[in-house]
Order: C-alpha cells, then structure tokens, then sequence
C-alpha cells in the first residue's frame, strides 16, 4: 500500500516537471496584477465619473481585484493541465499501476494542486491588493479597514476552490481538451450573461464562481441573496461535489 507522503512526494515531482502547468501559475499572479494596478490608476484619474450614481461605498478592495476574473481562467487552465497532462499522455496508467489505491491516488494530487494553488493565489491577493492601493492614492483602504483582511483571503480561498473544481471536472471527464471546452465557457460566458438575465439570475447567483466571487466585495450590495461567507461556502460544495464524482468514476473505470 502506497504511503500517502511519497504519493504527494510524486505528483509535486509530475507538476514541478510540467512547464505549461507553471506558466499557467504565473500567468494567473501576472494578469491579475497588472489589471488590477492599472484599473486602480484609471479609477484614480476618473475617481467622480466612476463613483456617480453608484448606491455603495466606494470598494477600493474590488477595484484592486478588478483583473481577477482573467486570473480565473489562468487558474482553471492550471487545474486542468494538473489532471487532464497525465490522461492525455497515458501515464494515468502508470500512476494506477503503481498507487493501486485510488482515493490516495486523488486526495495526493488535490492536496499537491491544492497546495500550489493556494501559495500562488495567496502572494497574487496580497500584492495585488497592496499594488492597487498604492495607484488609488488618497481613495486607497487598508487591511485594518473592516471587511478587507477577509475579502483579501477570500480571494486567495475563491482561486484555490476554482482550480480544485477545475481538476473535479477534469478527473469527472477524463479529458482535458472536454473539460476546458466546458469549463472556460460556462465560467467566462454562460455564467456572466445568466447573472443578469432576470428569471435566469436566480439560478445562475448559485453558480460556483459567481457565488465565490462575492466573497471578494467589502460592501455588499442590498439586493444580493446572500453574504461573502456563504458565498465561499457555496463554491466550496461545488468543488467537493467535482472532486467527489471525479472520485466515484476513477473507482469505477479505468484509464
């Protein structure tokens, strides 16, 4: 019986070797840097025209995560190579063969993706959010501000559940050219247009990445169904619901 540390031990090894699953890391830390500091520095210069009419506070957190929704697809990419590398090349195979034990198999390489996931989004929340300050200048919030310690790691905990959802899918579907061709229209497409199309919104606020992201806003808006904790709580139960189907097919088929 495999022991689950060189399982973990093993998959760090198959990603760590991969380069398009660290080019898609940075590129996540990139894109929503660089979109973040310059929407800040644009929102800066038009701070009036970009505040009239609004019913909330000024949300200096939110303009500083303005880029993260490209983020989002570089972190669901990263989710899918993680997984989907290994059944595209056949050495899925390979890691059956050698760790007969499936459901360690899993839990290693969502406890590696997982892992990785969350030290990349981690350092991107934070200095993306102390880089979008810096551009907002006297519109500009602090971590000792209410709401904002918690919408920062939130962001963190929002990109690690999406690419965990993202490797579900993936291990669910066993093919990463699938999963991508599902994943990336429904969170970049399907998903933003239903949450604002009226009888479909209802649904669509229940939506993993949608619910997620309303955990990034300090001030939430008074027609919202639901607050940021239970919007992290619900994108959370969608990825143990991918991660655990995912489990239930690798059980049950073979590679």
């Amino acid at each position: 019986m495999a022991a689950f540390p060189a399982v973990a031990q093993s998959e760090w090894t198959k990603i760590r070797s991969v380069r398009s699953t660290v080019w898609t890391l940075a590129a996540a830390f990139l894109v929503t840097l660089v979109i973040g500091v310059l929407l800040s520095l644009v929102t800066k210069n038009n701070f009036a025209d970009v505040t009239e009419g609004s019913s909330t506070p000024f949300d200096a957190t939110g303009t500083a995560f303005s880029g993260i929704m490209l983020g989002e697809l570089a972190i669901v990419v990263f989710g899918v190579l993680a997984i989907g590398n290994e059944y595209s090349s056949g050495m899925i195979r390979v890691s059956l063969a050698a760790v007969p034990q499936r459901g360690t198999l899993l839990a290693a390489k969502a406890a590696v993706i997982g892992g990785l996931a969350l030290a990349v989004s981690l350092v991107t929340a934070f200095v993306t959010f102390f880089a979008g300050q810096a551009m907002l200048g006297e519109h500009h919030t602090t971590l000792g501000s209410p709401g904002v310690l918690r919408a920062v790691f939130s962001a963190a905990l929002y990109l690690t559940l999406l690419c965990l959802f993202s490797a579900g899918v993936t291990v669910l579907l066993r093919n990463q050219t699938l999963a991508l061709g599902i994943l990336v229209p429904f969170f970049f497409l399907l998903s933003p247009i239903l949450s604002v199309v009226p009888k479909a919104k209802n649904v669509a606020h229940y939506f993993p990445d949608w619910a997620g992201s309303r955990s990034l806003q300090v001030y939430q808006p008074a027609d919202q169904p639901y607050g940021p904790w239970v919007g992290l709580l619900i994108c959370a139960l969608w990825t143990a619901a991918a991660l655990l189907f995912g489990y239930l097919v690798l059980q049950k088929r073979d590679a």
